[in-house]
């Protein structure tokens, strides 16, 4: 029983490690593509956290497209060595096909929850004229702001009421229910 004690102290510590780290790397991989604020004080933390091993991968990863895909090989190590390191730590010996699956569904689920609550947070915080700049609420507008304009083009505002987050909310909810949970359970069953 004390071996259980922990094992499990060791996969909260490398779930919440890690966890946080590629959350970060994530962050700046979507700021970039959806050409967020680069120059807010968020952003700019965001980037000097994730640029040390940004920048040596990038010398053998180039870009590709327009896509950073140093930051894509970058998130999905650091989610191959998440799950791997825990299903270790648990006792089993992990297969390379489940990990790259689970690695892969994972990054897709943690991006839709980043999109959701980013624009839930953008939707509350819409309810309230805000006074000054704030550079959080900056940030989300122009983070959340390129999927919502094409929201905007399918269902135009009503009586001055935008229900184009709502849209947004049931394609990614479908997403999510769709595409991403049978690719993780295809994963968990493979690992």
């Amino acid at each position: 029983m004390p071996g259980d004690y922990a094992s499990n102290a060791g996969v909260f510590l490398v779930d919440t490690v890690i966890g946080l780290y590629t959350l970060v790397v994530l962050l700046r991989f979507l700021f970039q593509l959806t050409r967020a604020d680069y120059y807010n004080p968020i952003s700019q933390l965001v980037v000097k956290l994730s640029d040390p091993p940004l920048a040596r991968l990038r010398r053998l990863v180039p870009g590709a497209l327009g896509i950073d895909t140093a930051a894509v090989a970058l998130l999905l190590g650091l989610e191959i060595c998440r799950i791997g390191i825990i299903t270790l730590l648990l006792g089993h010996v992990p297969r390379v096909a489940g990990l790259v699956m689970l690695g892969i569904g994972e990054l897709l689920k943690l991006t839709v929850y980043i999109f959701v609550f980013s624009i839930f947070i953008r939707a509350i915080l819409s309810w309230f004229s805000g006074s000054g700049y704030n550079p959080m609420l900056k940030l989300i507008y122009t983070f959340t702001e390129p999927l919502l304009k094409k929201s905007r083009q399918l269902v135009p505002a009503t009586g001055g009421l935008d229900l184009s987050p709502i849209l947004i909310f049931i394609a990614l909810m479908l997403v999510l229910k769709l595409f991403i949970q049978p690719l993780l359970d295809y994963g968990r069953m493979a690992l």
